[in-house]
């Protein structure tokens, strides 16, 4: 499995899964363009280039056309070539509960924007570009957008949404040769690092139910399988949800 020549876009990779993705691409081979809306993302591309491997981090801001735009003109301009998108910024307001009749406005932006709004950017402007590569392009769900969850109903909503949203991208985008698919990660994240650390015990019961007995590293286990999607070796999979989460979703 190798990335070696391609061009990488990946959103929201200041830290986290997206962190670990940008360093699991950057190692097999891939130019990584780390995205990110704060300045969190040149500490990134610094870890990567002290690896000796290839990044450049960009700025943007999923919510803002013009900076995802300009993010992907970026990869373009200084590689001559994009060949994935990852789309995984999340909102920061993801992990906190809240019960639907609370929700205000402000929440409810703050989800559809970074997930949905995010999505709808991402897939459009880089469209051309991944078309003339044949390219590819992936987005983040989750295990509660596919069973629902009591306290997070509007982050089940997005992470459901954007599952239609890639299977339906498969479809139309398939006759141009740009595959599409979903990743639905269980791995350490800030929000679950600082949730543990908060409640030590919270890692051991999440571990109990998942049948591998560990939540995943997000650069070995979340970030090799999503460069594994994104190599030329997977050219005949798209339309594809995986569950990159220890057997986890299997076992509900």
């Amino acid at each position: 499995m190798t990335l070696h020549g391609l061009s990488v876009l990946v959103t929201g990779a200041g830290g986290g899964v997206g962190r670990g993705i940008a360093l699991a691409c950057a190692a097999a081979g891939a130019h990584v363009f780390v995205g990110t809306r704060g300045l969190n993302g040149e500490a990134v591309t610094g870890e990567i280039i002290r690896r000796g491997d290839r990044a450049t981090w960009v700025s943007c801001d999923v919510t803002d056309r013009a900076s995802v735009v300009d993010a992907v003109s970026a990869a373009v301009t200084s590689t001559g070539r994009l060949d994935a998108v990852v789309h995984n910024a999340t909102s920061s307001a993801s992990s906190q509960p809240h019960e639907l009749a609370m929700v205000d406005a402000q929440l409810w932006e703050e989800h559809v924007s970074v997930s949905l709004r995010g999505a709808y950017y991402c897939a459009q402007t880089s469209f051309e570009a991944l078309s003339a590569r044949g390219g590819t392009f992936v987005v983040m769900t989750s295990a509660a957008g596919m069973k629902g969850s009591a306290t997070l109903p509007l982050y089940s909503m997005v992470k459901g949404a954007l599952r239609g949203f890639a299977k339906s991208l498969a479809r139309e985008w398939a006759s141009v040769g740009i595959t599409v698919n979903v990743v639905s990660p269980i791995a350490y994240s800030t929000a679950m690092t600082a949730a543990i650390e908060a409640d030590p015990l919270m890692g051991e019961r999440l571990s109990r139910h998942i049948p591998l007995g560990r939540v995943g590293d997000p650069e070995t286990d979340v970030g090799a399988a999503v460069a594994m999607l994104l190599c030329r070796d997977a050219r005949y999979v798209t339309g594809q949800t995986f569950g990159i989460d220890g057997g986890h979703f299997t076992s509900l």
